[in-house]
Protein backbone atom coordinates (compact mmCIF):
# COMPACT_ATOMS: atom_id res chain seq x y z
CA UNK A 1 0.00 0.00 0.00
CA UNK A 2 1.00 3.53 -0.61
CA UNK A 3 0.84 5.64 1.94
CA UNK A 4 1.10 9.41 2.18
CA UNK A 5 2.00 11.21 5.59
CA UNK A 6 0.98 15.01 6.38
CA UNK A 7 3.42 15.95 9.14
CA UNK A 8 6.28 15.02 10.80
CA UNK A 9 5.70 15.27 14.33
CA UNK A 10 5.84 12.03 16.77
CA UNK A 11 2.23 10.79 15.72
CA UNK A 12 3.32 10.61 12.02
CA UNK A 13 6.50 9.19 13.32
CA UNK A 14 5.60 6.18 15.07
CA UNK A 15 2.97 4.80 12.73
CA UNK A 16 4.86 5.12 9.74
CA UNK A 17 7.11 3.56 11.58
CA UNK A 18 5.05 0.18 11.71
CA UNK A 19 3.94 0.57 8.14
CA UNK A 20 7.65 0.65 6.83
CA UNK A 21 8.26 -2.35 8.87
CA UNK A 22 5.21 -4.12 7.74
CA UNK A 23 6.78 -3.31 3.86
CA UNK A 24 4.57 -0.42 2.88
CA UNK A 25 5.51 2.16 0.68
CA UNK A 26 5.60 5.64 2.44
CA UNK A 27 6.48 9.26 1.80
CA UNK A 28 6.11 11.76 4.46
CA UNK A 29 4.99 15.64 3.95
CA UNK A 30 4.95 18.64 6.31
CA UNK A 31 4.98 22.16 6.61
CA UNK A 32 8.63 22.08 6.47
CA UNK A 33 10.29 20.63 4.12
CA UNK A 34 13.90 19.73 6.36
CA UNK A 35 11.52 18.38 9.19
CA UNK A 36 10.27 15.99 6.13
CA UNK A 37 13.62 15.15 4.90
CA UNK A 38 14.68 14.43 8.54
CA UNK A 39 11.60 12.06 9.25
CA UNK A 40 12.12 10.03 6.32
CA UNK A 41 15.99 9.85 6.70
CA UNK A 42 15.57 8.49 10.21
CA UNK A 43 12.99 5.88 9.27
CA UNK A 44 15.06 4.51 6.57
CA UNK A 45 13.05 1.49 4.20
CA UNK A 46 13.31 3.47 1.05
CA UNK A 47 10.28 6.16 2.16
CA UNK A 48 11.19 9.74 0.95
CA UNK A 49 10.32 12.95 1.41
CA UNK A 50 7.98 15.30 -0.82
CA UNK A 51 5.69 18.42 -0.83
CA UNK A 52 2.33 18.18 0.95
CA UNK A 53 0.36 18.04 -2.17
CA UNK A 54 2.97 15.35 -3.55
CA UNK A 55 2.21 13.14 -0.74
CA UNK A 56 -1.42 13.41 -0.36
CA UNK A 57 -1.85 12.53 -4.61
CA UNK A 58 0.40 9.92 -4.30
CA UNK A 59 -1.10 8.05 -1.47
CA UNK A 60 -3.62 5.43 -1.68
CA UNK A 61 -3.95 6.19 2.16
CA UNK A 62 -3.06 9.54 3.68
CA UNK A 63 -2.26 9.88 7.27
CA UNK A 64 -3.61 13.81 8.85
CA UNK A 65 -0.97 13.55 11.87
CA UNK A 66 -1.34 17.11 11.83
CA UNK A 67 -2.87 19.31 15.09
CA UNK A 68 -6.45 20.22 15.22
CA UNK A 69 -7.31 23.33 12.77
CA UNK A 70 -4.00 22.91 11.53
CA UNK A 71 -5.10 19.60 9.25
CA UNK A 72 -8.27 21.43 8.07
CA UNK A 73 -6.25 23.97 6.71
CA UNK A 74 -4.04 22.04 4.97
CA UNK A 75 -6.05 19.65 3.45
CA UNK A 76 -8.50 22.94 2.35
CA UNK A 77 -5.71 24.06 0.05
CA UNK A 78 -5.21 20.38 -1.56
CA UNK A 79 -8.54 20.30 -2.75
CA UNK A 80 -8.43 17.52 -5.60
CA UNK A 81 -5.20 16.20 -4.53
CA UNK A 82 -7.08 14.10 -2.15
CA UNK A 83 -10.15 13.17 -4.39
CA UNK A 84 -10.85 9.75 -3.30
CA UNK A 85 -8.78 9.30 -1.39
CA UNK A 86 -8.69 7.39 2.35
CA UNK A 87 -7.85 10.08 4.53
CA UNK A 88 -7.23 8.94 8.48
CA UNK A 89 -7.86 11.58 11.23
CA UNK A 90 -5.44 11.03 14.52
CA UNK A 91 -5.94 14.16 15.83
CA UNK A 92 -7.95 15.48 19.24
CA UNK A 93 -9.52 18.42 19.76
CA UNK A 94 -8.46 19.00 22.97
CA UNK A 95 -7.64 22.20 24.83
CA UNK A 96 -6.68 23.33 28.06
CA UNK A 97 -8.85 21.96 30.92
CA UNK A 98 -9.10 18.64 28.73
CA UNK A 99 -12.51 20.51 27.15
CA UNK A 100 -13.13 19.32 23.50
CA UNK A 101 -12.38 22.50 21.42
CA UNK A 102 -15.35 21.03 18.92
CA UNK A 103 -17.73 23.54 21.14
CA UNK A 104 -20.61 20.48 20.41
CA UNK A 105 -20.08 21.63 16.96
CA UNK A 106 -18.84 18.60 14.07
CA UNK A 107 -15.82 16.39 14.89
CA UNK A 108 -12.30 17.11 14.62
CA UNK A 109 -13.22 13.96 11.30
CA UNK A 110 -16.46 15.50 9.84
CA UNK A 111 -14.47 19.13 9.39
CA UNK A 112 -11.75 17.16 8.08
CA UNK A 113 -14.26 15.62 5.33
CA UNK A 114 -15.55 19.18 5.17
CA UNK A 115 -12.48 20.59 4.11
CA UNK A 116 -11.55 17.69 1.72
CA UNK A 117 -14.84 16.66 0.37
CA UNK A 118 -13.89 13.86 -2.17
CA UNK A 119 -11.38 12.17 0.17
CA UNK A 120 -12.55 9.33 2.02
CA UNK A 121 -12.64 10.01 6.27
CA UNK A 122 -11.84 7.75 8.82
CA UNK A 123 -11.07 8.17 12.36
CA UNK A 124 -8.37 6.23 13.81
CA UNK A 125 -5.49 6.13 15.91
CA UNK A 126 -6.75 9.00 18.50
CA UNK A 127 -6.72 7.44 21.87
CA UNK A 128 -3.41 6.78 22.60
CA UNK A 129 -0.28 8.70 23.53
CA UNK A 130 2.55 8.48 20.59
CA UNK A 131 4.54 6.39 22.83
CA UNK A 132 2.09 3.67 23.18
CA UNK A 133 1.92 3.69 19.37
CA UNK A 134 5.97 3.29 19.20
CA UNK A 135 5.46 -0.25 20.89
CA UNK A 136 6.15 -3.17 19.10
CA UNK A 137 3.16 -4.49 19.45
CA UNK A 138 0.90 -2.76 21.77
CA UNK A 139 -0.12 -4.92 23.93
CA UNK A 140 -0.94 -5.12 27.68
CA UNK A 141 -2.06 -8.08 30.11
CA UNK A 142 -1.61 -10.41 26.93
CA UNK A 143 -4.13 -8.52 24.93
CA UNK A 144 -3.37 -6.58 21.51
CA UNK A 145 -4.92 -3.04 22.11
CA UNK A 146 -8.21 -2.90 20.49
CA UNK A 147 -8.35 0.27 18.08
CA UNK A 148 -11.92 1.34 17.26
CA UNK A 149 -12.23 3.27 13.76
CA UNK A 150 -15.15 4.88 12.46
CA UNK A 151 -15.80 5.65 8.76
CA UNK A 152 -18.17 5.71 5.98
CA UNK A 153 -16.82 3.88 3.24
CA UNK A 154 -16.35 0.50 3.70
CA UNK A 155 -13.18 -0.02 1.61
CA UNK A 156 -11.80 3.09 2.94
CA UNK A 157 -12.31 0.80 6.08
CA UNK A 158 -10.97 -2.29 5.09
CA UNK A 159 -7.71 -0.71 4.65
CA UNK A 160 -7.46 0.94 8.09
CA UNK A 161 -7.97 -2.30 9.81
CA UNK A 162 -5.43 -3.59 7.74
CA UNK A 163 -3.29 -0.59 8.60
CA UNK A 164 -4.18 -1.02 12.46
CA UNK A 165 -3.57 -4.67 12.29
CA UNK A 166 0.30 -3.62 10.95
CA UNK A 167 0.81 -1.92 13.88
CA UNK A 168 0.16 -4.49 16.20
CA UNK A 169 -3.50 -3.79 17.46
CA UNK A 170 -6.48 -4.86 16.45
CA UNK A 171 -9.43 -2.81 15.06
CA UNK A 172 -12.81 -2.12 16.44
CA UNK A 173 -15.64 -1.23 14.36
CA UNK A 174 -16.60 2.37 16.19
CA UNK A 175 -19.29 2.83 13.38
CA UNK A 176 -20.13 5.83 11.33
CA UNK A 177 -17.47 8.86 10.53
CA UNK A 178 -21.02 10.87 12.78
CA UNK A 179 -19.55 9.10 15.29
CA UNK A 180 -16.07 10.14 15.88
CA UNK A 181 -16.95 12.67 17.81
CA UNK A 182 -17.66 9.98 20.49
CA UNK A 183 -13.95 9.07 20.03
CA UNK A 184 -12.67 12.60 20.60
CA UNK A 185 -14.90 13.14 23.55
CA UNK A 186 -13.72 9.52 24.67
CA UNK A 187 -10.07 10.72 24.53
CA UNK A 188 -11.07 14.26 26.52
CA UNK A 189 -12.19 12.02 28.72
CA UNK A 190 -9.09 9.60 29.58
CA UNK A 191 -6.72 11.93 29.50
CA UNK A 192 -8.18 13.93 31.91
CA UNK A 193 -8.39 10.93 34.30
CA UNK A 194 -4.65 10.03 32.92
CA UNK A 195 -3.12 13.55 33.22
CA UNK A 196 -5.27 15.15 35.69
CA UNK A 197 -6.26 12.94 38.60
CA UNK A 198 -3.60 9.76 37.87
CA UNK A 199 -6.45 7.47 37.48
CA UNK A 200 -6.43 4.10 35.33
CA UNK A 201 -9.03 4.73 32.77
CA UNK A 202 -8.75 1.38 31.72
CA UNK A 203 -10.76 0.15 35.04
CA UNK A 204 -14.01 2.62 34.44
CA UNK A 205 -15.12 -0.42 32.21
CA UNK A 206 -16.16 -3.93 33.55
CA UNK A 207 -15.50 -7.05 31.26
CA UNK A 208 -17.34 -7.84 28.29
CA UNK A 209 -19.21 -10.27 29.60
CA UNK A 210 -20.63 -7.43 32.59
CA UNK A 211 -21.81 -5.18 30.15
CA UNK A 212 -25.22 -5.64 30.45
CA UNK A 213 -25.13 -6.77 34.04
CA UNK A 214 -23.61 -9.78 35.65
CA UNK A 215 -24.15 -12.63 33.68
CA UNK A 216 -26.87 -14.93 34.60
CA UNK A 217 -27.30 -18.13 36.32
CA UNK A 218 -29.48 -21.08 35.34
CA UNK A 219 -30.89 -23.68 37.63
CA UNK A 220 -29.25 -27.40 38.04
CA UNK A 221 -32.38 -28.35 35.93
CA UNK A 222 -31.78 -26.61 33.54
CA UNK A 223 -35.39 -24.91 33.34
CA UNK A 224 -34.51 -21.33 33.13
CA UNK A 225 -32.57 -18.58 34.55
CA UNK A 226 -32.72 -17.28 37.82
CA UNK A 227 -32.51 -13.96 39.49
Amino acid sequence: MRIGVLGTGNMADALATHWVRAGHEVTVAGRDARRAQRLAARLGGGVRAAGLRAAAEWGDVVLCALPFGAGEDVVRGLGAALEGTVLVDCSNPVGPGFRLLTDQGPSAAQRLAAAAPGARVVKAFNLCHEDVWRMRPPVFGGRPLAVPVCGDDEEALVRVRELVRDVGCEPVAGGALERAGLLEATAALFISLWVGEGADAQAIAPPLAYAAGPPRQTTGSGTGAVG
